[in-house]
């Protein structure tokens, strides 16, 4: 077993308890498009997914880790309104969705897919729809030099992927702090939750 697949792991036995994120109760709350299907990109455990779905949302998860789906597939096996993949950013067949949660997880699409990553993304949010997620600054710890791919962005680069949105909510985090295994390292991220406006 390698060094990042015993780290996820333990990761995820950390993230079994875990509640969902209230940015994805204020997600449902916010979303005017009509639709009720959801993508959890990034899905991990299913915290949230196990939310939208009680919300009476269709919930299509995704996950690079084949441990996260795992646990996934199994926590859901009787939920027929949930379909969990395995897949990256760039390769999951998007839905059109009323509600698009990615949070803490496109700190790691490869930089040179971001850009296809996120059009697929807003291509696939209806209008009135809803986007939830975080995007890794350029002062974070693991902005260079992390054992896994990460695509860092400035305020400005961030500001500009919600050309066609109206910010509900923009959150600058710049601090040291802990991960949710324990140590310590430099947090700098931008958390968004943002509504698709007509064109």
């Amino acid at each position: 077993m390698d060094e990042n697949t015993e780290i996820w792991r333990k990761y995820y036995n950390k993230a079994m308890s875990r509640k969902n994120s209230p940015r994805t109760e204020w997600a449902v709350q916010l979303n005017t498009s009509g639709l009720n299907v959801a993508v959890d990109c990034g899905c991990g455990t299913g915290s949230d997914i196990a939310y939208l779905a009680e919300q009476g949302y269709r919930v299509h998860g995704f996950d690079i880790n084949p441990d996260a789906i795992s646990i996934c597939r199994k926590r859901f096996r009787h939920d027929a309104l949930i379909e969990v993949s395995e897949a990256s950013f760039e390769d999951f067949t998007y839905p059109t969705a009323g509600v698009i949660m990615a949070n803490s997880s496109l700190f790691f699409a490869e930089p040179y897919v971001f850009n296809n990553a996120w059009r697929a993304i807003t291509d696939s949010l209806a209008v009135g729809g809803v986007f939830g997620g975080d995007f890794m600054g350029v002062d974070d710890s693991w902005a260079d030099g992390f054992r896994l791919a990460t695509t860092p962005l400035t305020q400005t680069q961030v500001m500009d992927l919600f050309e066609n949105f109206e910010i509900v909510r923009f959150h600058e985090r710049n601090e040291e702090g802990s991960t949710s295994m324990g140590s310590i390292k430099h947090w700098h991220t931008y958390s968004v939750l943002a509504v698709k406006r007509g064109i």
